[in-house]
């Protein structure tokens, strides 16, 4: 006899909301940006505020938690300042320890802490990610204000709607998608990088330009010495228009939480993750994406979807910008595809991620990819040979 099954199927949509803010000296009294965003949703009650400072960032600016004591003193009706400020080290270190995610989870409970007080996250995208993922399993999940203070950070770390740690030796493997309750860029914290990490943030706005805008392209190839000479002006208008592309594909994408196999604003990032993990982080994540952008860019071109006069001005842009296109890691066990140690694990490791098929991005134009889901590794082996040969040409 046939079993009988009964079934309600249940469908719901929930509206997010949040702001990214550009702005300067955000914790002058007189700049009330910040506390006009806590007042927008508790105008009635003060609510409690934690800060998370990254460590580099604050030892550029060591009178930042002062200046915060005396804004929250002129704004006491709208926020509470837990004086308890958490400081994380930057880069990967903070996302390859869950200590630090611990060290936040205590001081979030220290606090009493509740789902509508807030935790400002204020440095670069592997402490917003890092604090993030805390504040998200934390009573389910505490509002958070990040304010990035890196090129990447600013432009694409933390514009979106993710949050994660490393383990297991993956990237990004322990995570949750938790919009934050809002973003602030404040201009004054890109003054104190070094030239490494004021480039590392450039690779990231190529790609959007490359997928979604070529007249955005041409301005970054226009612009390209100027921001590695770390002019101000172009700089801010890369960083507002590549958050602006970022923000459009989450709200239009139709897939903000990649319920799905397809993300392609991780164009090169299938390489880069792997990068980063076979030179044991030494690469910066904006240097590793522009290597890994660089790879899928020439096998589009060896591939025949992409003009040689194209690839030749994407590369060209990247190298006016100042990075490197070749490291000797590509070439680790290229005959071993399924070696630790080999780029191509990287493939297999990003199609687990996505948690199905594998989807890369590859260029059909400037401004324009294609998703594909199979890929040469004999083409691909000739990419690198020739990424390393593009490196040794004089400049």
């Amino acid at each position: 006899m046939p079993r009988k099954h009964k079934v309600i199927k249940q469908e719901f949509q929930v509206s997010f909301n949040y702001d990214v803010c550009f702005t300067k000296d955000l914790f002058d009294p007189t700049n009330a940006l910040f506390a006009n965003l806590i007042q927008s949703a508790s105008p009635k009650v003060a609510r409690k505020v934690l800060f998370v400072f990254d460590e580099g960032m604050y030892s550029h600016h060591p009178d930042l938690f002062e200046q915060i004591r005396k804004y929250a003193a002129e704004h006491e009706d709208v926020f509470t300042l837990v004086d308890n400020l958490i400081t994380i080290p930057g880069g990967e270190a903070a996302k390859n320890d869950s200590t630090h995610v611990d060290c936040i989870h205590k001081a979030i409970n220290d606090a009493n802490l509740d789902r509508h007080s807030y935790v400002t996250i204020i440095g670069g995208g592997a402490v917003i990610d890092t604090a993030g993922y805390a504040a998200a399993t934390a009573h389910r999940g505490i509002r958070t204000i990040r304010v990035p203070t890196t090129v990447l950070a600013q432009n694409d770390a933390a514009v979106g709607v993710k949050n994660g740690i490393n383990a297991f030796g993956k990237k990004n493997f322990l995570g949750t998608f938790v919009p934050p309750f809002a973003v602030i860029n404040d201009v004054n914290f890109l003054e104190t990088l070094d030239q490494r990490d004021w480039r590392s943030g450039i690779s990231e706005a190529i790609k959007v330009a490359l997928l979604k805008d070529a007249d955005f392209f041409s301005f970054l190839e226009e612009h390209a010495k100027r921001l590695n000479r770390r002019e101000e002006e172009p700089m801010q208008e890369l960083i507002y228009r590549c958050a602006e592309l970022h923000l459009d594909h989450i709200a239009t994408s139709g897939d903000p939480f990649e319920m799905g196999s397809s993300r392609p604003l991780d164009f090169g990032h299938w390489a880069a993750h792997k990068l980063e993990q076979l030179t044991n982080y030494e690469l910066r994540h904006g240097e590793a994406v522009a290597i890994g952008i660089a790879l899928d860019v020439t096998y589009s071109y060896l591939d025949g979807l992409l003009s040689e006069q194209e690839w030749e001005k994407v590369l060209n842009t990247f190298k006016a910008c100042g990075f490197n296109l070749y490291v000797p890691e590509l070439q680790n066990k290229l005959d071993q595809p399924e070696h630790e140690e080999s780029i191509f694990r990287g493939l297999e490791e990003f199609r687990e991620h996505l948690g199905g098929e594998l989807t890369i991005m590859l260029l059909e134009e400037i401004g324009k990819g294609i998703e594909v889901h199979e890929v040469d590794y004999d083409l691909f082996r000739e990419a690198i040979s020739k990424l390393e040969t593009y490196e040794k040409q004089p400049v």
